[in-house]
Formats: C-alpha cells, sequence, structure tokens
C-alpha cells in the first residue's frame, strides 16, 4: 500500500495544491503533517522575532481551517511544534510512509529545512513549483538566469508569451479509513512565546487567516459589492478594509493561489466587467511572480547589504533612530501615522510602506536590512520575496531603475490631504 505525506508549508489550502493533488493521485493513503518550526519565532540578527504575535495568530487561524478542510476529504493533518527534520522521519517511520511530497521552497532559510528533512529520511521526496502565477517550465526565457532586471520587460513578455495554468481540479475525498489517530494540539500564542492581544478596531486588515476566509473576502470584494471594478481608483488609500483587495496575507501563507485569484478576475471580467481596475490585479499578481523570480535568480543577493545590484552606500546604524522609527516619533506625521499602524495591527498600505521604507533607507540612510527584518517580523502578510524584493527596491540596491526617493510631505499632502489617516492613528500624539 502507498501512503504519501504532504509536508505542508506555504501552500495552506486543500484546493488548487499540487502537492495535495499529486499524492491523492499517486497514493492508497493519505496524511498531511504541518510543523510550527521554533526557528521562526525566536530573535533573528536584526534583533526582532522572526515571527511576531499577528501573523503567528494569523498562520494559527490558517491552520485550523486547513485541519477542518482536509477532514471534509478525510485526510487528517497533524501539527506538531517542533523541527521538521524531526517531526517528518518519525511520523514517516510511525505510518509507513512511503513518499513525502511539498512545495519547492529556494530562499536560504527554507532550503536549510529542505536539506535537512532529506538528510535524514531514506523514501522519495516529490518538490514542486506552486506559488508563481506562471510556472517556471512556462516562462518566455532560457534560464531563470535571462530574467530581466526591470519588471516591465519581464511582464510585457510574460503577458504575450506565457499563460497561467488551469487550477488543479477539487480533490477528491477519500474513505474514512484514511483518518489516523494521532494526538497532535495546535499550538497557542503563548506556547509560541509571544503575547495575546486584542485585534485593533482601527485596523484595515479585520479578517481571520485560513482558506475559508480568503474566499469570503474574495467573494465580497468581487460578487457583493463588485469593488474589483474600482481597484485601480482605490489601491493608494488608507483607511478601511475595501481600499484594496488586501489578499496579499492569504496569498503569503498559500490559502489561496495566484491562479485561483487570476481565474476568478477572468470570469468577473466576463461576468461583471473587463477595464484597466481588473487588469490591474492581474499586474498585481505578476509583480508578485517577479520577486518571486528575483529571488529565484540572485539568490542570496536578497539579503545582502549590497542587493542584487552589489551597491556600496555608506549605511548608518542609529539605535535613536530605529526607535523613534517604530515607534513613529519621527518629524512625519505620515510616516509616524503608518509606523503606529503596524505596530498596533500587524498591517500597513502599500502606500505606506513604501513611504516609510524610503525615509528610513534614503533619508536616514540607515541599513535598510533593518526595516526589512522588522517588516518580516510584524507583517501579517510577509512574504520573503515580495518584503525583501521590495525593500532593496526602495533602499536603491533592487529593481528600480530610477533609484526613486519619495518626497514624504508630498505624499502625504496626495494621499491624506486631509489628513484623517493620520489622526486615526496619532489621535493621541496630536491632542
Amino acid at each position: 500500500m502507498k501512503t504519501g505525506l504532504v509536508w505542508f508549508r506555504n501552500d495552506l489550502r486543500s484546493e488548487d495544491n499540487v502537492s495535495l493533488s499529486r499524492a491523492i493521485q499517486d497514493c492508497d493513503r493519505v496524511i498531511g503533517i504541518y510543523c510550527f518550526d521554533p526557528r521562526q519565532f525566536v530573535v533573528g540578527d536584526f534583533g526582532f522575532k522572526k515571527t511576531e504575535k499577528y501573523r503567528a495568530q494569523f498562520l494559527i487561524e490558517t491552520v485550523v481551517n486547513l485541519r477542518y478542510k482536509l477532514g471534509k476529504l478525510n485526510i487528517s493533518l497533524v501539527v506538531v511544534h517542533d523541527l521538521p527534520e524531526n517531526a517528518v522521519p518519525q511520523l514517516i517511520e510511525e505510518q509507513d510512509i512511503t513518499a513525502l511530497y511539498s512545495q519547492k521552497e529556494w530562499t536560504e532559510e527554507e532550503n536549510k529545512v529542505t536539506k535537512a528533512v532529506e538528510t535524514v529520511i531514506n523514501i522519495p521526496h516529490h518538490a514542486q513549483f506552486d506559488q508563481f502565477l506562471f510556472h517556471p517550465d512556462d516562462i518566455p526565457f532560457e534560464s531563470v538566469r535571462d530574467i530581466p532586471q526591470v519588471f516591465t520587460q519581464f511582464r510585457k513578455k510574460c503577458e504575450k508569451e506565457s499563460s497561467v495554468r488551469d487550477e488543479q481540479l477539487d480533490n477528491k475525498k477519500l474513505p474514512e479509513s484514511n483518518l489516523i489517530e494521532k494526538a497532535s494540539q495546535i499550538p497557542t500564542l503563548e506556547d509560541l512565546g509571544l503575547d495575546r492581544f486584542e485585534k485593533d478596531s482601527r485596523t484595515a486588515f479585520p479578517w481571520k487567516g485560513g482558506q475559508d476566509a480568503a474566499w469570503e473576502r474574495l467573494n465580497d470584494y468581487f460578487w457583493n459589492t463588485e469593488k474589483l471594478a474600482y481597484y485601480k481608483k482605490t489601491r493608494n488609500g488608507l483607511v478601511g478594509k475595501d481600499y484594496s483587495s488586501k489578499f496579499s496575507a492569504w496569498l503569503a501563507n498559500g490559502s489561496i493561489s495566484a491562479r485561483q485569484i487570476y481565474w476568478e478576475v477572468k470570469r468577473f471580467e466576463s461576468q461583471i466587467k473587463k477595464n484597466q481596475d481588473t487588469y490591474w490585479l492581474i499586474f498585481e499578481l505578476i509583480w508578485r511572480d517577479y520577486f518571486k523570480y528575483v529571488s529565484l535568480k540572485h539568490g542570496n543577493d536578497l539579503f545582502k547589504i549590497g542587493g542584487i545590484l552589489h551597491k556600496e552606500y555608506d549605511w548608518k546604524h542609529n539605535d535613536k533612530a530605529q526607535r523613534d522609527w517604530i515607534n513613529g516619533n519621527t518629524k512625519y506625521d505620515f510616516v509616524n501615522a503608518n509606523m503606529v499602524e503596524l505596530k498596533e495591527t500587524g498591517w500597513m498600505s502599500n502606500r505606506g510602506r513604501q513611504n516609510v521604507a524610503s525615509f528610513w533607507a534614503k533619508e536616514l540612510e540607515q541599513d535598510w536590512r533593518v526595516g526589512a527584518a522588522y517588516f518580516e517580523s510584524m507583517l501579517i502578510d510577509y512574504d520573503v520575496h515580495s518584503n525583501w524584493g521590495n525593500w532593496m527596491y526602495n533602499a536603491g540596491v533592487g529593481n528600480d531603475p530610477r533609484d526613486r526617493k519619495f518626497n514624504i510631505e508630498r505624499q502625504a499632502q496626495m494621499y491624506d490631504g486631509n489628513g484623517t489617516f493620520v489622526r486615526l492613528w496619532l489621535q493621541e500624539k496630536l491632542f
């Protein structure tokens, strides 16, 4: 009897999941495992916990929902608070697993974990790319080394010469005998060494984690309110839940796939409306893809101070500047409001992120990696490729051919001219 183990990583969904579908097709029995890796909850090189309470809570909710969704298919999800290289081989031995399936990862820390697991197992490991819009086998470049350094070139060529793969069809339900009895408990924030918190009523991201929550959001944004038809016009907003799609958090941990969103946009375009706004959501999905290809091409340069351009700037290190930036005590209320929002909710708008990053890296000339590491810790929607790629871009060591610096006072006037956003987050300071 063939028994497949699906090792869930950043693909926490039961639909359109290549690893899960392949395991179900190949095997008589299928089991899932998710590891809350303790290394993801310790203090990193720049002095911040790698995962703080906001994303951890979102992840806990996601895993709770994944266990429920897999249960509908009669697949057990074993959840452990342990290193994968400990937990995976133990489960392989206990359940006579014959093959391991997972989403392929390539950035440094994720790669180390993959190799640590592969070193201690003696069964085939089927790892496949499953987090792209345009699959690596389908992009119109000879190799990853040929990925352009400028996004527009990448986008135009992919739009013209590539296509998005169909979603994986719904997975078949396995017999109840597939379920296993193994005690496993999903950890709490306290178990992970983090503080409990009440969600701030002002947050622009009030949702829970998980596949069901992702689809509730999509159905509301696309079909109930048709806000997708205005996406480009509102996406630079700052206040409220509907100025942008907010899909990034579910995309980041794989509760929903880029393919699923793409095909749902296409369905909306055929049934409701097709315009620049609907295209722009696909445009943003391609940006997300591009940063994944940048990290695939450049490897660890993504995390080095000179970035992918190997530029030598005179970066400074000032502890007071760091504290003031994090706590919203800079000379700009617009920067302060965004940083307070991040600290209190784990969320910040795209417009805010670009401004606070430009201020940190271009105006204060502080080590951009400190900012990237702080975002990694705090953001609900942290994605290694987008976060570090965007920070390089804003710091002038990445894929921005113009090496721009934001005029923050002008940005505040353009995007918060009446001061609504600043008042929302700095009310105690202002009055």
